[in-house]
């Protein structure tokens, strides 16, 4: 999995490439908390999942760290670009109604500018 990180005024875009799974969430993590931690400025997070075929529990479970991380500093995170399989674990899980989910990039930044 490749994992790019941007950021908008206020606002991180995480832009992941390739399964979101158990192998990968450690790197994920640790490249997450690098990039985040001495950003203080960074308040909300876009998760752009658009090039994520699948995604497992671990993964899931990695989000909701992310957001809950994200939370305690007064901000959000929403999610991006969800593929249909992706839109399955989402739905059978019931974690659709804690993410703030948006079909382009575009709509997920603007949604904390306005």
């Amino acid at each position: 999995m490749q994992i790019s990180f941007k950021q908008q005024k206020s606002t991180g875009i995480i832009i992941l490439d390739g399964d979101l799974n158990v192998v990968k969430v450690d790197a994920f993590r640790q490249e997450f908390n690098d990039w985040f931690s001495p950003n203080p400025e960074i308040i909300n997070i876009v998760v752009d999942l658009t090039n994520v075929p699948m995604i497992d529990s671990a993964g899931l479970g990695l989000l909701i760290a992310f957001l809950k991380q994200v939370r305690e500093r007064g901000g959000d995170l929403t999610l991006c670009g969800i593929q249909k399989r992706v839109s399955l674990v989402f739905d059978i899980t019931r974690t659709k109604r804690i993410f703030g989910i948006f079909d382009t990039r575009e709509l997920a930044v603007a949604s904390f500018t306005e």
